[in-house]
């Protein structure tokens, strides 16, 4: 009897897994969507990856990447 419990929430399980799996990818190509138009008109999508990286993180892991690059381009000469 757990036998045929357990067999029927692995398969719910699954079946939750592709479905967030179908929307993630339904997600993804919307996102493709918004960088292609913008860049159809005028708009640098690597700089908005960045930037939508930047904003992603906390402001303290911000500012400490950011100046870590700084770092790093004094070093290099190219501040």
């Amino acid at each position: 009897m757990s036998d045929v419990i357990a067999a029927d929430q692995l398969r719910l399980f699954i079946e939750r897994i592709e479905r967030l799996e179908e929307e993630k990818k339904a997600i993804a190509d919307d996102i493709r969507d918004v960088y292609a138009e913008s860049k159809s008109n005028g708009y640098d999508t690597k700089t908005m990856r960045a930037i939508v990286r930047l904003r992603r993180m906390e402001k303290h892991h911000r500012d400490e990447a950011e100046a870590l690059l700084d770092t790093y381009k004094a070093a290099l000469g190219l501040a």
